[in-house]
Protein backbone atom coordinates (compact mmCIF):
# COMPACT_ATOMS: atom_id res chain seq x y z
CA UNK A 1 0.00 0.00 0.00
CA UNK A 2 1.55 3.74 -0.78
CA UNK A 3 1.84 6.19 1.78
CA UNK A 4 0.84 9.65 0.96
CA UNK A 5 1.61 12.67 2.83
CA UNK A 6 -1.00 15.49 2.27
CA UNK A 7 -0.19 19.01 3.87
CA UNK A 8 -3.18 21.40 3.77
CA UNK A 9 -4.98 18.70 3.72
CA UNK A 10 -8.42 20.31 4.99
CA UNK A 11 -8.41 22.65 2.17
CA UNK A 12 -10.19 22.73 -1.29
CA UNK A 13 -7.60 20.50 -3.10
CA UNK A 14 -6.56 18.65 -0.10
CA UNK A 15 -10.28 17.05 0.19
CA UNK A 16 -10.34 16.47 -3.28
CA UNK A 17 -6.76 15.23 -3.38
CA UNK A 18 -7.52 12.79 -0.50
CA UNK A 19 -10.64 11.60 -2.38
CA UNK A 20 -8.28 10.85 -5.34
CA UNK A 21 -5.90 8.65 -3.26
CA UNK A 22 -7.95 7.11 -0.92
CA UNK A 23 -9.99 5.64 -4.04
CA UNK A 24 -6.41 4.47 -5.60
CA UNK A 25 -5.98 2.19 -2.57
CA UNK A 26 -3.51 4.63 -0.88
CA UNK A 27 -2.85 5.24 2.59
CA UNK A 28 -3.15 8.82 3.48
CA UNK A 29 -1.51 11.24 6.16
CA UNK A 30 -2.43 14.77 6.11
CA UNK A 31 -1.15 17.64 8.55
CA UNK A 32 -3.59 19.63 10.20
CA UNK A 33 -2.69 22.48 13.07
CA UNK A 34 -3.89 22.57 15.78
CA UNK A 35 -7.02 24.92 16.66
CA UNK A 36 -9.24 25.48 19.17
CA UNK A 37 -12.58 24.98 16.87
CA UNK A 38 -12.60 22.28 14.37
CA UNK A 39 -11.93 23.03 10.52
CA UNK A 40 -11.90 19.36 8.82
CA UNK A 41 -15.09 20.31 7.36
CA UNK A 42 -14.04 19.48 3.50
CA UNK A 43 -12.28 15.67 4.54
CA UNK A 44 -15.51 15.16 7.84
CA UNK A 45 -17.08 12.89 5.10
CA UNK A 46 -13.72 10.49 4.87
CA UNK A 47 -12.77 10.11 8.63
CA UNK A 48 -11.85 7.37 9.67
CA UNK A 49 -12.37 6.29 13.84
CA UNK A 50 -8.32 5.55 14.60
CA UNK A 51 -9.12 2.57 16.34
CA UNK A 52 -10.11 0.59 13.30
CA UNK A 53 -7.77 -2.05 11.85
CA UNK A 54 -7.94 -1.05 8.19
CA UNK A 55 -7.61 2.99 8.91
CA UNK A 56 -5.99 4.39 6.23
CA UNK A 57 -6.75 8.47 6.35
CA UNK A 58 -4.11 9.42 9.53
CA UNK A 59 -4.12 12.84 10.50
CA UNK A 60 -1.33 14.41 12.73
CA UNK A 61 -0.83 17.79 14.34
CA UNK A 62 2.46 19.75 12.99
CA UNK A 63 2.73 23.06 11.45
CA UNK A 64 4.91 24.70 8.56
CA UNK A 65 6.57 27.10 11.11
CA UNK A 66 8.00 23.81 12.95
CA UNK A 67 10.85 22.95 11.14
CA UNK A 68 11.43 19.62 13.79
CA UNK A 69 7.54 18.41 14.16
CA UNK A 70 7.75 18.38 10.16
CA UNK A 71 11.51 16.17 10.03
CA UNK A 72 9.62 13.65 13.06
CA UNK A 73 6.33 13.58 11.15
CA UNK A 74 8.68 12.60 7.73
CA UNK A 75 10.28 9.51 9.81
CA UNK A 76 7.70 8.07 11.57
CA UNK A 77 5.61 8.17 8.18
CA UNK A 78 8.10 7.92 5.63
CA UNK A 79 5.51 9.07 2.68
CA UNK A 80 6.17 7.27 -0.87
CA UNK A 81 4.97 10.97 -2.10
CA UNK A 82 4.49 14.43 -0.32
CA UNK A 83 1.82 16.97 -1.89
CA UNK A 84 2.42 20.32 -0.21
CA UNK A 85 -0.78 22.00 -0.42
CA UNK A 86 -0.53 23.88 2.46
CA UNK A 87 -0.33 27.58 2.22
CA UNK A 88 -0.86 31.33 3.25
CA UNK A 89 -3.45 31.25 -0.05
CA UNK A 90 -5.56 34.70 0.02
CA UNK A 91 -3.31 36.84 -2.43
CA UNK A 92 -5.60 40.00 -1.15
CA UNK A 93 -4.50 38.59 2.73
CA UNK A 94 -0.94 38.56 1.53
CA UNK A 95 -0.72 42.28 1.60
CA UNK A 96 -1.68 42.68 5.01
CA UNK A 97 0.35 39.40 6.02
CA UNK A 98 3.40 40.06 4.15
CA UNK A 99 5.72 38.62 6.61
CA UNK A 100 3.43 35.47 7.96
CA UNK A 101 2.82 34.80 4.07
CA UNK A 102 6.71 34.69 2.93
CA UNK A 103 7.18 32.36 6.53
CA UNK A 104 4.66 29.76 5.76
CA UNK A 105 4.22 29.53 1.91
CA UNK A 106 7.26 30.52 1.28
CA UNK A 107 9.99 29.51 4.20
CA UNK A 108 7.46 26.47 5.04
CA UNK A 109 8.32 24.98 1.81
CA UNK A 110 12.12 25.15 3.17
CA UNK A 111 11.51 23.59 6.11
CA UNK A 112 9.74 20.27 4.58
CA UNK A 113 12.16 20.03 1.55
CA UNK A 114 15.08 19.59 4.00
CA UNK A 115 13.18 17.50 6.68
CA UNK A 116 12.45 14.91 3.27
CA UNK A 117 16.84 15.15 2.43
CA UNK A 118 17.61 15.28 6.18
CA UNK A 119 15.30 12.14 7.00
CA UNK A 120 16.84 10.61 3.70
CA UNK A 121 13.52 9.04 2.40
CA UNK A 122 12.91 7.77 -1.26
CA UNK A 123 9.63 9.71 -1.59
CA UNK A 124 8.22 12.01 -4.54
CA UNK A 125 7.31 15.98 -4.30
CA UNK A 126 5.20 17.85 -5.14
CA UNK A 127 5.06 21.36 -4.82
CA UNK A 128 1.70 23.70 -5.01
CA UNK A 129 3.05 26.54 -7.29
CA UNK A 130 0.39 29.20 -8.85
CA UNK A 131 -0.25 31.30 -11.68
CA UNK A 132 0.23 34.00 -9.41
CA UNK A 133 4.21 33.68 -9.69
CA UNK A 134 3.40 35.21 -13.57
CA UNK A 135 1.33 38.42 -12.30
CA UNK A 136 2.56 40.97 -14.74
CA UNK A 137 3.58 38.74 -17.58
CA UNK A 138 1.51 38.69 -20.50
CA UNK A 139 -0.28 35.76 -21.44
CA UNK A 140 -0.19 33.04 -22.34
CA UNK A 141 1.35 31.69 -19.70
CA UNK A 142 3.33 28.75 -19.78
CA UNK A 143 6.33 27.01 -17.83
CA UNK A 144 8.50 28.61 -19.60
CA UNK A 145 7.06 32.39 -19.04
CA UNK A 146 9.11 34.55 -16.85
CA UNK A 147 7.47 35.00 -13.63
CA UNK A 148 6.63 38.41 -12.68
CA UNK A 149 4.80 38.49 -9.37
CA UNK A 150 2.91 41.10 -8.13
CA UNK A 151 1.86 40.41 -4.68
CA UNK A 152 3.63 38.67 -1.14
CA UNK A 153 1.63 35.29 -1.94
CA UNK A 154 3.01 35.07 -5.60
CA UNK A 155 6.70 36.34 -4.65
CA UNK A 156 6.43 33.68 -1.72
CA UNK A 157 5.39 30.80 -4.27
CA UNK A 158 8.00 31.98 -6.17
CA UNK A 159 10.72 31.02 -3.74
CA UNK A 160 9.22 27.89 -3.54
CA UNK A 161 8.93 27.32 -6.84
CA UNK A 162 12.92 27.87 -7.25
CA UNK A 163 13.41 25.82 -3.63
CA UNK A 164 11.69 22.50 -5.00
CA UNK A 165 13.53 22.54 -8.22
CA UNK A 166 17.20 23.49 -6.27
CA UNK A 167 16.19 20.07 -4.43
CA UNK A 168 15.24 18.16 -7.34
CA UNK A 169 18.96 19.11 -9.24
CA UNK A 170 21.45 19.53 -6.28
CA UNK A 171 20.18 16.48 -4.45
CA UNK A 172 18.39 14.51 -6.72
CA UNK A 173 14.94 15.17 -5.15
CA UNK A 174 12.00 13.91 -7.42
CA UNK A 175 10.58 17.10 -7.26
CA UNK A 176 8.09 18.51 -9.25
CA UNK A 177 6.02 22.14 -9.52
CA UNK A 178 2.77 22.18 -10.58
CA UNK A 179 1.63 25.66 -11.68
CA UNK A 180 -1.80 25.46 -11.47
CA UNK A 181 -4.35 28.09 -12.50
CA UNK A 182 -7.22 28.94 -10.76
CA UNK A 183 -9.30 26.23 -9.92
CA UNK A 184 -13.10 26.32 -8.16
CA UNK A 185 -15.46 24.20 -6.73
CA UNK A 186 -18.58 23.90 -4.24
CA UNK A 187 -15.56 23.46 -1.72
CA UNK A 188 -13.70 26.88 -2.43
CA UNK A 189 -13.33 29.32 0.73
CA UNK A 190 -15.76 31.57 1.34
CA UNK A 191 -13.84 34.57 0.98
CA UNK A 192 -12.30 33.38 -2.63
CA UNK A 193 -14.37 35.58 -5.54
CA UNK A 194 -16.14 32.65 -7.60
CA UNK A 195 -17.29 30.84 -4.13
CA UNK A 196 -18.05 34.75 -2.67
CA UNK A 197 -19.91 34.96 -5.84
CA UNK A 198 -21.65 32.16 -6.54
CA UNK A 199 -22.72 32.08 -2.46
CA UNK A 200 -24.24 35.28 -2.83
CA UNK A 201 -26.39 34.63 -5.65
CA UNK A 202 -27.74 31.54 -3.33
CA UNK A 203 -28.34 33.85 -1.21
CA UNK A 204 -30.00 36.49 -2.84
CA UNK A 205 -32.10 34.26 -4.67
CA UNK A 206 -33.65 32.85 -1.42
CA UNK A 207 -34.14 36.32 -0.36
CA UNK A 208 -31.49 36.15 2.11
CA UNK A 209 -29.03 39.02 0.68
CA UNK A 210 -29.67 42.08 -1.39
CA UNK A 211 -26.18 42.71 -2.77
CA UNK A 212 -22.37 41.40 -3.24
CA UNK A 213 -19.66 43.67 -3.02
CA UNK A 214 -16.78 42.63 -5.76
CA UNK A 215 -13.34 45.03 -6.71
CA UNK A 216 -12.16 44.75 -9.90
CA UNK A 217 -15.02 43.14 -12.23
CA UNK A 218 -12.20 43.52 -15.71
CA UNK A 219 -9.38 40.91 -13.91
CA UNK A 220 -9.16 38.42 -16.14
CA UNK A 221 -8.50 34.49 -15.20
CA UNK A 222 -8.53 31.16 -16.28
CA UNK A 223 -10.49 28.91 -13.86
CA UNK A 224 -10.63 25.04 -13.99
CA UNK A 225 -12.71 22.62 -12.08
CA UNK A 226 -10.53 21.33 -9.11
CA UNK A 227 -11.23 17.43 -8.45
CA UNK A 228 -9.59 17.97 -12.08
CA UNK A 229 -6.31 19.17 -11.26
CA UNK A 230 -5.80 17.18 -8.48
CA UNK A 231 -6.17 14.55 -10.36
CA UNK A 232 -3.55 16.18 -12.58
CA UNK A 233 -1.14 16.63 -9.19
CA UNK A 234 -1.07 12.71 -9.36
CA UNK A 235 -0.34 12.08 -12.58
CA UNK A 236 2.81 14.72 -12.40
CA UNK A 237 4.43 12.07 -9.57
CA UNK A 238 4.02 8.94 -11.48
CA UNK A 239 6.00 10.24 -14.40
CA UNK A 240 9.36 8.47 -15.15
CA UNK A 241 11.03 11.61 -15.05
CA UNK A 242 10.34 14.65 -12.80
CA UNK A 243 9.12 18.07 -14.28
CA UNK A 244 7.26 21.49 -14.18
CA UNK A 245 3.84 21.66 -15.71
CA UNK A 246 0.98 24.18 -16.34
CA UNK A 247 -2.53 23.30 -14.93
CA UNK A 248 -5.17 25.27 -16.86
CA UNK A 249 -8.70 25.82 -18.97
CA UNK A 250 -6.46 27.91 -21.90
CA UNK A 251 -9.64 30.05 -21.70
CA UNK A 252 -10.12 33.66 -20.61
CA UNK A 253 -12.90 34.86 -18.34
CA UNK A 254 -13.57 38.43 -16.70
CA UNK A 255 -14.84 38.61 -13.27
CA UNK A 256 -17.96 40.50 -14.29
CA UNK A 257 -18.38 37.41 -16.75
CA UNK A 258 -18.13 34.69 -13.99
CA UNK A 259 -20.66 37.05 -11.95
CA UNK A 260 -23.03 37.62 -15.11
CA UNK A 261 -23.22 33.53 -15.08
CA UNK A 262 -23.95 33.00 -11.84
CA UNK A 263 -27.15 35.47 -11.71
CA UNK A 264 -28.09 34.14 -15.17
CA UNK A 265 -28.57 30.76 -13.12
CA UNK A 266 -31.06 31.82 -10.43
CA UNK A 267 -32.34 34.47 -13.58
CA UNK A 268 -31.51 37.72 -12.16
CA UNK A 269 -29.91 40.39 -13.75
CA UNK A 270 -26.09 41.30 -12.37
CA UNK A 271 -26.23 44.53 -12.72
CA UNK A 272 -28.92 44.39 -9.97
CA UNK A 273 -27.22 43.35 -7.00
CA UNK A 274 -23.49 43.99 -8.02
CA UNK A 275 -21.83 47.02 -5.70
CA UNK A 276 -18.42 48.20 -6.08
CA UNK A 277 -16.23 47.93 -2.84
CA UNK A 278 -12.24 49.43 -3.48
CA UNK A 279 -11.31 47.47 0.06
CA UNK A 280 -11.21 44.40 -2.27
CA UNK A 281 -8.82 46.10 -4.90
CA UNK A 282 -5.33 44.94 -4.69
CA UNK A 283 -2.07 47.06 -4.32
CA UNK A 284 -0.63 45.92 -7.18
CA UNK A 285 -3.42 44.15 -9.69
CA UNK A 286 -2.73 41.08 -12.18
CA UNK A 287 -4.60 42.31 -15.20
CA UNK A 288 -4.67 38.84 -16.76
CA UNK A 289 -3.99 35.19 -16.36
CA UNK A 290 -3.93 32.40 -18.83
CA UNK A 291 -2.55 29.50 -19.46
CA UNK A 292 -0.90 27.34 -21.58
CA UNK A 293 -1.13 23.28 -20.71
CA UNK A 294 -0.09 21.56 -24.14
CA UNK A 295 2.80 20.52 -22.24
CA UNK A 296 0.29 18.75 -19.68
CA UNK A 297 -1.13 17.21 -22.23
CA UNK A 298 1.84 15.83 -24.08
CA UNK A 299 3.23 14.30 -21.13
CA UNK A 300 0.68 13.20 -18.93
CA UNK A 301 -2.82 13.28 -21.09
CA UNK A 302 -4.22 15.86 -19.06
CA UNK A 303 -6.79 18.03 -20.21
CA UNK A 304 -9.36 20.33 -18.39
CA UNK A 305 -12.84 19.16 -18.87
CA UNK A 306 -14.95 21.81 -17.50
CA UNK A 307 -14.85 24.75 -18.76
CA UNK A 308 -15.67 28.53 -17.05
CA UNK A 309 -19.13 28.94 -17.59
CA UNK A 310 -20.29 25.38 -16.28
CA UNK A 311 -18.48 25.81 -13.53
CA UNK A 312 -20.08 29.12 -12.70
CA UNK A 313 -23.74 27.39 -13.10
CA UNK A 314 -22.52 24.05 -11.02
CA UNK A 315 -21.35 26.35 -7.73
CA UNK A 316 -24.62 28.03 -7.84
CA UNK A 317 -26.45 24.74 -7.96
CA UNK A 318 -24.16 23.59 -4.94
CA UNK A 319 -24.69 26.33 -2.47
CA UNK A 320 -28.54 26.87 -3.31
CA UNK A 321 -28.46 23.07 -2.82
CA UNK A 322 -27.09 23.70 0.52
CA UNK A 323 -29.63 26.31 1.54
CA UNK A 324 -32.40 23.57 1.13
CA UNK A 325 -30.23 21.16 3.31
Amino acid sequence: MKRALITGITGQDGSYLTELLLGKGYQVHGIIRRSSTFNTGRIEHLYQDPHEPEQRLVLHYGDLTDSSRLVTLIEKIRPDEVYHLAAQSHVRVSFDEPEYTGNTTGVGTTRLLEAIRMVGVDTRYYQASSSEMFGATPPPQSEDTPFYPRSPYGAAKVYGYWMARNYREAHGLFAVNGILFNHESPRRGETFVTRKIARAVARISAGIEQNVYLGNLDAVRDWGYAPEYVEGMWRMLQADEPADYVLATGTATTVREFTQWCFERVGLDWEKHVQFDETYLRPTEVDALIGDASKAMTDLGWKAQTMPEQLAHLMVDADLAALDR
